[in-house]
């Protein structure tokens, strides 16, 4: 027997769909939704109804944008000898809140064979297209996640990259800061001794 109105229930059902968000939360945010009457629900349903009518992919770097180029490529202020290579667009927003002030070259996912992802469903061509007509362009950065697919992207880009006339570095990766080593897992640990840096004088 139901027990909420189709409505509720509704909007539980389409937030359950998201990413971290099981039918608890969706409750939580459902019912929170009600209570509260300041929130402006017309606004936010128009918000979601026009998410993707609003963006573009920028036909340089391929993030979500508002116009295509958009305002990282077209800013002349910004490091342009520098290309970061990311997964999605949000390590895009994260690496903007870090400072970094180059510019950036979205994949659109990574290399997982298991889910039949192969190098020629990314932005990779688009990447060494780029390199080719911008010889402004020094250095690339791959910043690809420190897991198996990012790693198995990143070293196939290494090695497309061998031989171009840039210079090629990855992120470096650790221990995070306030972290005790006793909770690190080994990779982690490993991967923080490959990058120590001298100290002393």
């Amino acid at each position: 027997m139901r027990t909420l109105p189709k409505s509720i229930e509704r909007l539980i059902t389409s937030l359950s769909q998201l990413p971290g968000i099981g039918p608890k939360t969706a409750s939580r945010l459902v019912f929170y939704l009600i209570r509260h009457n300041q929130i402006d629900l017309s606004g936010l349903g128009e918000a979601f109804a026009r998410l993707k009518e609003d963006l573009v992919y920028c036909g340089i770097c391929h993030n979500i944008a508002d116009a295509d180029p958009c305002t990282i490529c077209t800013d002349k202020n910004r490091h342009s000898e520098m290309v970061c290579v990311v997964e999605e667009p949000l390590d895009v927003v994260a690496l903007e809140r870090a400072g970094f002030t180059g510019l950036y070259h979205v994949l659109g996912g990574s290399i997982s064979p298991l889910e039949g992802v192969g190098p020629n469903d990314l932005q990779i061509n688009s990447l060494i297209e780029r390199l080719g007509e911008n010889p402004q362009i020094k250095e690339v950065i791959i910043a690809t996640n420190p897991d198996v697919e990012g790693e198995a992207t990143a070293t196939y880009l290494i090695k497309l990259l061998d031989g171009l006339s840039v210079n090629v570095s990855r992120i470096a990766r650790g221990l995070p800061m306030g972290g005790d080593l006793e909770y690190a897992d080994e990779l982690t640990l490993s991967r923080a001794l490959e990058g120590r840096n001298k100290v002393g004088v």
